[in-house]
């Protein structure tokens, strides 16, 4: 398996949005109901430096990205995650390395806390995160609804080691 990563591009928005939206359509990775129309609006809300994809030659087999929580200074090094991996990619790691990826460039760009919000039904990423220092806060009971019905998220942060620490 030769996986190679980087910085997401312009270029790759097709395959990401059609992993983003094959996400949706499990009802258990995000209260969003559709993707953003462009890259530019995706890419909007997210840490460019820490935005990537894992791909095997043309194939992005799955992506991540960082989302500051906060333009308030305080909070300037917690960041929101987000992975995705190709519903054809599940069970080959891609995740793992795709996390292992984003903690790596999320400290090497100052930020000391991930957090994840995840549905308490996507069993997977839970464990995924817990596997990498993620440790669970507690539930968001009722946090948003989805289809009408009030939804609870698993919320896990990652507190980094070298970042933030004196």
């Amino acid at each position: 398996m030769n996986y190679s990563s980087r910085k997401t591009t312009k270029e790759d928005w097709n395959q990401i949005k059609s992993i983003y939206k094959a996400g949706i359509a499990t009802g258990n990775a995000t209260f969003e109901s559709q993707a953003p129309p462009s890259y530019e609006k995706w890419l909007s809300k997210a840490h460019q430096d820490c935005t990537l994809v894992l791909h095997e030659g043309n194939t992005i087999l799955g992506w991540c990205r960082l989302s500051p929580v906060s333009d308030r200074t305080v909070y300037l090094g917690v960041g929101e995650v987000s992975i995705y991996v190709h519903p054809d990619s599940k069970g080959k790691g891609i995740g793992n390395l795709l996390l292992q990826l984003l903690i790596k460039a999320s400290e090497a760009h100052g930020f000391w806390t991930l957090q994840a919000s995840i549905f308490p039904e996507n069993i997977a990423s839970i464990h995924l995160h817990q596997k990498n220092g993620f440790r669970e806060v507690g539930i968001r009971e009722r946090i948003g609804k989805m289809d009408g019905v009030w939804r609870d998220n698993v919320f896990l942060e990652r507190r980094s080691v070298l970042v933030g620490m004196n």
